[in-house]
């Protein structure tokens, strides 16, 4: 078996349903699929029983501990010689196995990483949270394939390590950021990392606007739990949405006390996102939801960055787990 696809899930048969059609259509087939129940009450077994006999399933069912412990005990389990990481909310473009055995071929690596991309089929919100995760004026256009502001870093939305890596640096840590975490051990272990552009991923991203929020909140918090980690790995991207809060609050500040022309940098800035979100969608109403969500996206993680700051490098409050970790990697 050349390549094992690991994916958690939890409560999401609907989620299973569209994955594995996905893979059940793919034209290159060498591949089985390690699915994980992480203590599910509603499983995706129906859904596992059509595809069965489309695809090589390792079907597995665990008590509830969280992504990273489940994602390891796909891995424990896995029979491939490449280990491949979506999440459940994925739709696999049909030639990705074909692209990613090809990309194997020609440019080997060690680890890794892809980007993800909206379908046609995703609602209006989907397309708009898309837009606020992968535009340069929002994340700097690292979760979108572009690298000019980090180096890039897999994510498990759309990953891939060798049988080697992981017998080498091991799995998941349980900690916020887990897949940046492994990304990072992966390459101080001496292992080579690429961004494959060409291998992207349908990621549909199923939130509302008030889980969005908490989604980002929490990436905004692990930011710090990475560079409690791995101090070398915080870069200027990402404090941007920390100084986007704060500098905000001294606008309004300043507007109120001093000046209402101060509201005119945070609304040229919006118009900024209307006219790229317009420009790349071609649609008016994803253009304005767009600067919704990125608002939303800038504000969760500056406010999550903000917090965890406070607790943990200025307080240095709930770090045992943290220090338990740096102790394994000493």
């Amino acid at each position: 078996m050349k390549y094992s696809i690991i994916v958690p899930i939890y409560n999401r048969p609907d989620e299973a349903n569209e994955l594995l059609q996905s893979l059940s259509l793919q034209t290159f087939k060498d591949f089985e699929l390690v699915l994980v129940e992480d203590g599910s009450t509603k499983p995706c077994s129906a859904e596992v029983g059509i595809y069965k006999d489309q695809i090589p399933i390792q079907y597995l069912m665990k008590d509830n501990s969280g992504r990273s412990d489940t994602r390891n005990v796909g891995m424990q389990h896995a029979k491939g010689d490449y280990f491949i990481f979506f999440d459940s909310d994925c739709i696999i473009p049909l030639s990705y196995f074909e692209t990613i055995n090809r990309l194997l071929q020609e440019d080997y690596a060690d680890c890794f990483g892809g980007p993800d991309r909206e379908h046609p089929s995703f609602t209006t919100l989907q397309k708009a949270v898309n837009y606020a995760m992968t535009s340069f004026w929002t994340t700097g256009g690292i979760r979108g394939g572009k690298v000019n502001m980090e180096k890039f870093k897999p994510r498990t939305f759309n990953m891939g390590f060798s049988r080697a890596v992981y017998e080498t640096v091991g799995g998941f840590n349980d900690m916020y950021g887990e897949d940046i975490d492994l990304s990072i051990r992966i390459s101080q272990a001496g292992f080579t990392t690429k961004l494959y552009r060409e291998a992207f991923v349908y990621h549909k991203r199923r939130v509302n606007l008030i889980k969005f929020y908490k989604q980002v909140n929490i990436f905004g918090q692990a930011r710090i739990n990475l560079f409690k980690l791995h101090p070398e790995s915080l870069k200027l991207v990402h404090t941007l949405p920390a100084f986007f809060v704060l500098g905000n609050i001294a606008i309004l500040v300043s507007a109120v006390f001093l000046s209402p022309y101060f509201l005119l940098f945070p609304a040229a800035y919006m118009l900024i996102l209307f006219l790229d979100a317009l420009f790349r969608t071609k649609k008016l109403p994803i253009a304005g939801l767009s600067v919704i969500t990125s608002l939303i996206q800038l504000t969760g993680y500056g406010n999550g960055f903000i917090q965890s700051f406070i607790q943990k490098i200025i307080l240095r409050r709930n770090l045992e787990n943290l220090e338990k970790l740096k102790k394994v990697y000493k």
